[in-house]
Protein backbone atom coordinates (compact mmCIF):
# COMPACT_ATOMS: atom_id res chain seq x y z
CA UNK A 1 0.00 0.00 0.00
CA UNK A 2 1.35 3.39 -0.92
CA UNK A 3 1.21 6.00 1.84
CA UNK A 4 -1.18 8.91 1.14
CA UNK A 5 0.74 11.31 3.37
CA UNK A 6 2.62 14.30 2.08
CA UNK A 7 6.13 13.08 2.88
CA UNK A 8 8.64 12.92 0.02
CA UNK A 9 9.35 9.40 -1.07
CA UNK A 10 12.25 7.37 -2.41
CA UNK A 11 12.09 4.30 -4.62
CA UNK A 12 14.61 1.55 -3.85
CA UNK A 13 16.18 -1.47 -5.52
CA UNK A 14 14.86 -5.02 -5.16
CA UNK A 15 17.95 -5.86 -3.08
CA UNK A 16 17.16 -3.07 -0.61
CA UNK A 17 13.50 -4.12 -0.54
CA UNK A 18 14.49 -7.69 0.33
CA UNK A 19 16.69 -6.40 3.17
CA UNK A 20 13.85 -4.29 4.60
CA UNK A 21 11.44 -7.22 4.38
CA UNK A 22 13.92 -9.32 6.37
CA UNK A 23 13.73 -6.71 9.13
CA UNK A 24 16.80 -4.57 8.55
CA UNK A 25 16.01 -0.83 8.82
CA UNK A 26 18.72 0.69 6.59
CA UNK A 27 18.68 1.83 2.96
CA UNK A 28 22.07 2.70 1.49
CA UNK A 29 22.66 5.58 -0.90
CA UNK A 30 23.40 3.33 -3.88
CA UNK A 31 20.12 1.46 -3.31
CA UNK A 32 17.94 4.48 -4.06
CA UNK A 33 16.61 4.52 -7.61
CA UNK A 34 14.72 7.83 -7.51
CA UNK A 35 13.16 10.37 -5.20
CA UNK A 36 10.13 12.60 -5.45
CA UNK A 37 9.21 15.64 -3.39
CA UNK A 38 11.24 18.19 -1.47
CA UNK A 39 13.50 16.25 0.90
CA UNK A 40 15.12 17.73 4.01
CA UNK A 41 18.28 16.46 5.67
CA UNK A 42 17.10 14.71 8.83
CA UNK A 43 13.49 14.80 7.63
CA UNK A 44 10.99 12.03 7.00
CA UNK A 45 10.67 10.12 3.74
CA UNK A 46 8.42 7.26 2.71
CA UNK A 47 10.22 4.28 1.20
CA UNK A 48 8.58 2.56 -1.79
CA UNK A 49 9.55 -0.36 -3.96
CA UNK A 50 9.79 -0.01 -7.75
CA UNK A 51 6.06 -0.66 -8.12
CA UNK A 52 5.11 2.03 -5.62
CA UNK A 53 4.33 -0.30 -2.71
CA UNK A 54 4.83 1.34 0.69
CA UNK A 55 7.61 -0.32 2.72
CA UNK A 56 8.02 2.10 5.60
CA UNK A 57 8.90 5.61 6.70
CA UNK A 58 12.36 6.65 7.76
CA UNK A 59 14.75 9.52 8.37
CA UNK A 60 16.87 10.85 5.51
CA UNK A 61 20.58 11.50 6.01
CA UNK A 62 22.00 13.27 2.97
CA UNK A 63 25.66 12.96 4.01
CA UNK A 64 25.70 9.32 5.06
CA UNK A 65 26.08 6.13 3.07
CA UNK A 66 23.17 4.93 5.19
CA UNK A 67 20.78 7.25 3.41
CA UNK A 68 17.51 6.23 5.11
CA UNK A 69 16.95 4.69 8.55
CA UNK A 70 13.47 3.24 8.90
CA UNK A 71 11.35 4.27 11.89
CA UNK A 72 8.07 2.52 11.15
CA UNK A 73 6.50 0.10 8.68
CA UNK A 74 3.00 1.27 9.57
CA UNK A 75 1.53 3.65 6.98
CA UNK A 76 -0.92 4.96 9.58
CA UNK A 77 1.74 6.23 11.98
CA UNK A 78 1.95 9.96 12.58
CA UNK A 79 5.37 11.07 13.70
CA UNK A 80 4.25 13.69 16.17
CA UNK A 81 5.31 14.20 19.79
CA UNK A 82 2.96 11.47 21.05
CA UNK A 83 4.65 8.97 18.70
CA UNK A 84 8.09 9.71 20.17
CA UNK A 85 6.84 9.84 23.76
CA UNK A 86 5.22 6.44 23.29
CA UNK A 87 8.46 4.94 21.99
CA UNK A 88 10.44 6.42 24.88
CA UNK A 89 7.99 4.95 27.39
CA UNK A 90 8.19 1.57 25.70
CA UNK A 91 11.99 1.60 25.97
CA UNK A 92 11.86 2.43 29.69
CA UNK A 93 9.09 -0.08 30.43
CA UNK A 94 11.12 -2.77 28.66
CA UNK A 95 14.11 -2.12 30.99
CA UNK A 96 11.82 -2.25 34.00
CA UNK A 97 10.58 -5.65 32.84
CA UNK A 98 13.89 -7.36 32.08
CA UNK A 99 16.31 -5.89 34.65
CA UNK A 100 16.49 -6.34 38.39
CA UNK A 101 15.12 -3.23 40.13
CA UNK A 102 18.55 -2.27 41.46
CA UNK A 103 19.99 -2.39 37.93
CA UNK A 104 17.71 0.38 36.71
CA UNK A 105 20.10 2.85 38.37
CA UNK A 106 22.86 1.93 35.90
CA UNK A 107 21.58 0.67 32.58
CA UNK A 108 21.22 1.44 28.89
CA UNK A 109 17.81 3.02 28.33
CA UNK A 110 18.04 3.57 24.56
CA UNK A 111 20.03 1.22 22.31
CA UNK A 112 19.78 2.74 18.86
CA UNK A 113 18.07 0.63 16.21
CA UNK A 114 17.09 -2.04 18.74
CA UNK A 115 14.73 0.52 20.29
CA UNK A 116 13.90 2.15 16.93
CA UNK A 117 15.90 5.28 17.74
CA UNK A 118 18.52 4.99 14.97
CA UNK A 119 21.82 6.51 16.01
CA UNK A 120 20.80 7.33 19.60
CA UNK A 121 22.30 5.88 22.78
CA UNK A 122 21.20 6.83 26.29
CA UNK A 123 22.92 5.34 29.35
CA UNK A 124 21.94 5.97 32.94
CA UNK A 125 24.53 6.24 35.70
CA UNK A 126 22.69 6.87 38.95
CA UNK A 127 21.32 10.42 38.68
CA UNK A 128 23.03 11.24 35.37
CA UNK A 129 22.00 10.41 31.83
CA UNK A 130 24.65 10.20 29.12
CA UNK A 131 23.46 10.76 25.56
CA UNK A 132 25.34 9.96 22.37
CA UNK A 133 23.83 11.07 19.07
CA UNK A 134 25.32 9.52 15.91
CA UNK A 135 22.69 10.33 13.28
CA UNK A 136 21.38 13.59 11.89
CA UNK A 137 17.80 12.40 12.39
CA UNK A 138 18.28 12.09 16.15
CA UNK A 139 20.33 15.29 16.26
CA UNK A 140 17.47 17.40 14.89
CA UNK A 141 15.02 15.75 17.33
CA UNK A 142 17.10 15.66 20.50
CA UNK A 143 15.66 19.00 21.62
CA UNK A 144 12.38 17.18 22.19
CA UNK A 145 13.59 13.64 22.92
CA UNK A 146 15.97 14.41 25.79
CA UNK A 147 13.59 16.53 27.90
CA UNK A 148 10.77 14.08 27.16
CA UNK A 149 12.82 11.13 28.41
CA UNK A 150 13.86 13.01 31.55
CA UNK A 151 10.20 13.83 32.19
CA UNK A 152 9.14 10.19 31.73
CA UNK A 153 11.78 9.00 34.19
CA UNK A 154 11.01 11.64 36.79
CA UNK A 155 7.28 10.97 36.60
CA UNK A 156 8.17 7.35 37.35
CA UNK A 157 9.97 8.41 40.53
CA UNK A 158 13.53 8.32 39.12
CA UNK A 159 15.97 10.99 40.26
CA UNK A 160 17.71 12.61 37.27
CA UNK A 161 19.89 15.64 37.99
CA UNK A 162 21.58 16.17 34.64
CA UNK A 163 22.22 15.03 31.07
CA UNK A 164 25.71 14.90 29.56
CA UNK A 165 26.24 14.65 25.79
CA UNK A 166 29.15 12.45 24.62
CA UNK A 167 29.20 13.43 20.97
CA UNK A 168 32.99 13.19 20.73
CA UNK A 169 32.72 10.39 18.19
CA UNK A 170 34.17 10.35 14.66
CA UNK A 171 31.06 8.61 13.27
CA UNK A 172 29.21 11.90 13.59
CA UNK A 173 31.33 13.34 10.78
CA UNK A 174 29.91 10.75 8.39
CA UNK A 175 26.52 12.31 9.13
CA UNK A 176 27.83 15.81 8.49
CA UNK A 177 27.78 16.55 12.23
CA UNK A 178 30.49 18.12 14.38
CA UNK A 179 32.02 16.47 17.43
CA UNK A 180 31.77 17.78 20.96
CA UNK A 181 30.72 17.04 24.50
CA UNK A 182 29.13 18.89 27.38
CA UNK A 183 26.06 19.29 29.56
CA UNK A 184 22.71 19.35 27.82
CA UNK A 185 20.77 22.36 29.15
CA UNK A 186 17.52 21.11 30.64
CA UNK A 187 14.84 23.82 30.80
CA UNK A 188 15.08 26.08 33.86
CA UNK A 189 17.76 23.98 35.54
CA UNK A 190 21.42 24.43 36.44
CA UNK A 191 23.90 21.82 35.24
CA UNK A 192 25.33 19.49 37.91
CA UNK A 193 28.51 20.55 39.66
CA UNK A 194 30.34 17.35 38.73
CA UNK A 195 30.45 14.90 35.84
CA UNK A 196 31.50 12.13 38.23
CA UNK A 197 28.96 9.92 39.97
CA UNK A 198 28.96 6.63 41.85
CA UNK A 199 27.16 3.54 40.63
CA UNK A 200 26.65 0.13 42.20
CA UNK A 201 26.55 -2.90 39.90
CA UNK A 202 26.31 -6.44 41.28
CA UNK A 203 27.16 -4.99 44.68
CA UNK A 204 30.40 -3.42 43.40
CA UNK A 205 30.88 0.34 43.69
CA UNK A 206 32.46 2.38 40.86
CA UNK A 207 33.12 6.03 40.26
CA UNK A 208 32.02 6.88 36.72
CA UNK A 209 33.33 9.96 34.92
CA UNK A 210 30.76 10.60 32.21
CA UNK A 211 32.87 13.38 30.68
CA UNK A 212 36.20 11.59 30.31
CA UNK A 213 35.48 7.86 30.58
CA UNK A 214 35.50 5.61 27.53
CA UNK A 215 32.36 5.70 25.36
CA UNK A 216 29.64 6.97 27.73
CA UNK A 217 31.74 6.45 30.87
CA UNK A 218 31.38 2.74 31.71
CA UNK A 219 30.68 -0.51 29.86
CA UNK A 220 27.25 -1.71 30.98
CA UNK A 221 26.86 -4.58 28.53
CA UNK A 222 28.82 -7.14 30.60
CA UNK A 223 26.72 -6.64 33.74
CA UNK A 224 25.35 -10.17 34.05
CA UNK A 225 28.45 -11.77 32.52
CA UNK A 226 30.41 -10.29 35.43
CA UNK A 227 27.87 -11.87 37.75
CA UNK A 228 28.42 -15.25 36.06
CA UNK A 229 32.16 -14.89 36.72
CA UNK A 230 31.47 -14.00 40.35
CA UNK A 231 29.48 -17.20 40.88
CA UNK A 232 32.41 -19.49 40.06
CA UNK A 233 35.31 -17.42 41.43
CA UNK A 234 35.17 -18.61 45.04
CA UNK A 235 38.55 -19.77 46.41
CA UNK A 236 40.20 -19.38 43.01
CA UNK A 237 43.35 -17.53 41.96
CA UNK A 238 42.21 -15.28 39.14
CA UNK A 239 43.98 -13.43 36.32
CA UNK A 240 41.82 -10.68 34.80
CA UNK A 241 43.29 -9.54 31.47
CA UNK A 242 42.38 -6.18 29.89
CA UNK A 243 40.82 -5.17 33.20
CA UNK A 244 40.02 -1.53 32.29
CA UNK A 245 38.00 -0.35 35.33
CA UNK A 246 38.67 -3.61 37.18
CA UNK A 247 35.06 -4.72 36.84
CA UNK A 248 35.61 -8.44 36.26
CA UNK A 249 38.36 -8.51 38.90
CA UNK A 250 36.09 -6.87 41.46
CA UNK A 251 33.21 -9.22 40.67
CA UNK A 252 35.57 -12.16 41.16
CA UNK A 253 36.68 -10.69 44.48
CA UNK A 254 33.06 -10.12 45.46
CA UNK A 255 32.42 -13.80 44.67
CA UNK A 256 35.10 -14.90 47.14
CA UNK A 257 38.22 -15.30 44.98
CA UNK A 258 41.38 -16.14 46.91
CA UNK A 259 43.42 -13.63 44.94
CA UNK A 260 42.96 -11.60 41.74
CA UNK A 261 45.59 -10.05 39.48
CA UNK A 262 44.08 -7.34 37.26
CA UNK A 263 46.14 -6.42 34.19
CA UNK A 264 45.91 -3.60 31.65
CA UNK A 265 48.42 -1.96 29.31
CA UNK A 266 47.02 1.50 30.10
CA UNK A 267 48.50 3.17 33.17
CA UNK A 268 45.38 5.33 33.43
CA UNK A 269 43.16 2.23 33.40
CA UNK A 270 45.28 0.56 36.09
CA UNK A 271 45.05 3.69 38.23
CA UNK A 272 41.28 3.72 37.82
CA UNK A 273 41.02 0.00 38.60
CA UNK A 274 43.15 0.45 41.72
CA UNK A 275 40.89 3.29 42.89
CA UNK A 276 37.89 0.99 42.47
CA UNK A 277 39.68 -1.75 44.41
CA UNK A 278 40.23 0.65 47.31
CA UNK A 279 36.67 1.94 47.06
CA UNK A 280 35.38 -1.59 47.61
CA UNK A 281 37.89 -2.57 50.29
CA UNK A 282 39.60 -5.35 48.32
CA UNK A 283 43.22 -4.16 48.67
CA UNK A 284 44.21 -7.49 50.26
CA UNK A 285 42.62 -9.52 47.46
CA UNK A 286 43.23 -7.63 44.18
CA UNK A 287 46.53 -6.47 42.70
CA UNK A 288 46.51 -4.14 39.68
CA UNK A 289 49.39 -4.47 37.21
CA UNK A 290 50.35 -2.37 34.19
CA UNK A 291 51.47 -4.88 31.56
CA UNK A 292 50.87 -5.76 27.92
CA UNK A 293 48.76 -8.93 28.02
CA UNK A 294 50.34 -10.20 24.79
CA UNK A 295 53.75 -10.10 26.51
CA UNK A 296 52.57 -11.18 29.94
CA UNK A 297 50.81 -14.41 29.01
CA UNK A 298 53.86 -16.09 27.38
CA UNK A 299 56.08 -14.89 30.24
CA UNK A 300 53.76 -16.44 32.81
CA UNK A 301 54.40 -19.91 31.38
CA UNK A 302 57.82 -19.76 33.07
CA UNK A 303 56.62 -18.09 36.27
CA UNK A 304 55.91 -19.87 39.57
CA UNK A 305 52.59 -18.00 39.99
CA UNK A 306 49.74 -20.21 38.82
CA UNK A 307 46.16 -19.24 38.05
CA UNK A 308 43.13 -21.49 38.01
CA UNK A 309 40.74 -18.90 36.48
CA UNK A 310 41.67 -16.57 33.59
CA UNK A 311 39.39 -13.84 32.23
CA UNK A 312 39.95 -12.38 28.75
CA UNK A 313 37.92 -9.22 28.07
CA UNK A 314 39.89 -7.46 25.32
CA UNK A 315 38.84 -4.31 23.49
CA UNK A 316 37.46 -4.77 19.99
CA UNK A 317 40.38 -6.00 17.89
CA UNK A 318 38.55 -5.04 14.70
CA UNK A 319 36.04 -2.36 13.77
CA UNK A 320 35.82 -3.25 10.08
CA UNK A 321 35.62 -6.29 7.84
CA UNK A 322 39.03 -5.48 6.35
CA UNK A 323 40.89 -6.26 9.56
CA UNK A 324 38.93 -9.31 10.74
CA UNK A 325 41.69 -11.77 9.83
CA UNK A 326 44.31 -9.93 11.89
CA UNK A 327 41.83 -9.62 14.75
CA UNK A 328 41.14 -13.35 14.82
CA UNK A 329 44.90 -13.97 14.98
CA UNK A 330 45.04 -11.74 18.04
CA UNK A 331 42.08 -13.46 19.68
CA UNK A 332 43.61 -16.86 19.04
CA UNK A 333 46.96 -15.83 20.53
CA UNK A 334 45.56 -14.73 23.89
CA UNK A 335 43.13 -17.65 24.14
CA UNK A 336 45.80 -20.18 23.20
CA UNK A 337 48.15 -18.71 25.82
CA UNK A 338 45.45 -18.72 28.49
CA UNK A 339 44.53 -22.34 27.76
CA UNK A 340 48.21 -23.31 27.99
CA UNK A 341 48.54 -21.57 31.36
CA UNK A 342 45.49 -23.11 32.97
CA UNK A 343 45.74 -26.45 34.79
CA UNK A 344 43.34 -29.25 33.99
CA UNK A 345 40.12 -28.31 35.71
CA UNK A 346 40.89 -24.60 35.44
CA UNK A 347 38.36 -22.04 34.21
CA UNK A 348 38.37 -19.62 31.30
CA UNK A 349 36.08 -16.67 30.60
CA UNK A 350 36.62 -15.26 27.13
CA UNK A 351 34.78 -12.76 24.98
CA UNK A 352 34.78 -10.44 21.98
CA UNK A 353 32.89 -7.17 21.70
CA UNK A 354 33.46 -6.75 17.95
CA UNK A 355 30.42 -7.11 15.69
CA UNK A 356 32.71 -8.05 12.79
CA UNK A 357 34.29 -10.91 14.73
CA UNK A 358 31.13 -12.96 14.29
CA UNK A 359 30.08 -15.75 16.62
CA UNK A 360 30.96 -18.31 13.95
CA UNK A 361 34.47 -16.90 13.56
CA UNK A 362 34.94 -16.61 17.32
CA UNK A 363 33.86 -20.20 17.97
CA UNK A 364 36.08 -21.46 15.16
CA UNK A 365 39.01 -19.57 16.68
CA UNK A 366 38.37 -21.17 20.07
CA UNK A 367 38.37 -24.63 18.51
CA UNK A 368 41.74 -23.95 16.86
CA UNK A 369 43.20 -22.44 20.05
CA UNK A 370 42.12 -25.45 22.12
CA UNK A 371 43.51 -27.87 19.52
CA UNK A 372 46.88 -26.13 19.43
CA UNK A 373 46.99 -25.88 23.23
CA UNK A 374 46.24 -29.60 23.50
CA UNK A 375 43.17 -29.15 25.71
CA UNK A 376 39.48 -29.86 25.55
CA UNK A 377 36.91 -27.26 26.56
CA UNK A 378 33.85 -28.05 28.62
CA UNK A 379 31.35 -25.27 28.07
CA UNK A 380 29.64 -23.87 31.14
CA UNK A 381 27.76 -21.00 29.56
CA UNK A 382 27.48 -19.11 26.27
CA UNK A 383 26.24 -15.59 26.87
CA UNK A 384 25.76 -12.30 25.04
CA UNK A 385 25.32 -8.66 26.00
CA UNK A 386 23.03 -7.68 28.84
CA UNK A 387 19.31 -7.51 28.07
CA UNK A 388 19.30 -3.70 28.29
CA UNK A 389 21.26 -3.93 25.00
CA UNK A 390 18.57 -5.99 23.22
CA UNK A 391 19.34 -7.90 20.03
CA UNK A 392 16.91 -7.14 17.23
CA UNK A 393 16.59 -10.13 14.94
CA UNK A 394 17.22 -9.15 11.35
CA UNK A 395 19.63 -6.39 12.46
CA UNK A 396 23.00 -8.08 12.88
CA UNK A 397 24.64 -4.89 14.10
CA UNK A 398 22.71 -5.11 17.38
CA UNK A 399 24.35 -8.49 18.16
CA UNK A 400 28.01 -7.95 18.93
CA UNK A 401 29.11 -9.42 22.28
CA UNK A 402 30.19 -13.06 22.52
CA UNK A 403 30.97 -14.40 26.01
CA UNK A 404 31.92 -17.96 26.93
CA UNK A 405 32.70 -19.67 30.21
CA UNK A 406 34.68 -22.91 29.96
CA UNK A 407 36.38 -25.45 32.11
CA UNK A 408 39.65 -26.75 30.66
CA UNK A 409 39.83 -30.54 30.83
Amino acid sequence: MKSERTYPHVSITPKAEASLLRGHPWVYSEEILSSEGQTVNGGLVDVLNRKGRYLGTGILSEASKIRVRLLSRNANDRFDESFWERKLRWAWEYRKSVLRPEDLLCCRIIFGEADAFPGLTVDRFNDLLVVQVLSVGMEVRKGFLIPALVDILRRDGQQISGVFERNDEALREKEGLTQGKGWYPLPDENVPASAVTEIVENGVKYLVDVENGQKTGFFLDQKYNRLAVSRIARDKTVLDCFTHTGSFALNAAMGGAKHVTAVDVSAAAVEMAQANVVRNGFEEVVDCVCENVFDLLPALEKAPQKYDFIILDPPAFTKSRRTVSNAMTGYKEINYRAMKLLPRGGYLATCSCSHFATEEKFVEMLHFAARDAGVQLRQIEARQQCCDHPILWGVDETSYLKFYLFQVI
